[in-house]
């Protein structure tokens, strides 16, 4: 069986990349799945999908950034909407 990484060789992180910045993401996603309702939700359901886990923690990373740039741009402190939910 040829996997992935045979053929392209092994996947790295780009050299211009900040990563201690992309650890901290990383640990901050991990944390979230943990810790988060919705996330939570959102890597349950999508690893039961049969979708890779990084790919889903990659996704959370996304929906972390995504929810940090919409508090710096509203200039207004985060909301969680799911505690008002019915």
């Amino acid at each position: 069986m040829i996997r992935k990484n045979d053929i392209h060789g092994q996947t790295k992180v780009h050299p211009f990349a900040d990563k201690k910045l992309k650890s901290l993401l990383n640990m901050c996603a991990m944390v979230a799945v943990r810790y988060d309702r919705e996330l939570k939700a959102y890597y349950e359901r999508k690893t039961a999908e049969g979708k890779a886990k990084m790919l889903v923690i990659n996704n959370v990373r996304a929906k972390l950034l995504a929810r940090v740039f919409v508090v710096i741009n509203r200039k207004s402190p985060f909301v969680n909407t799911q505690k008002f939910a019915a």
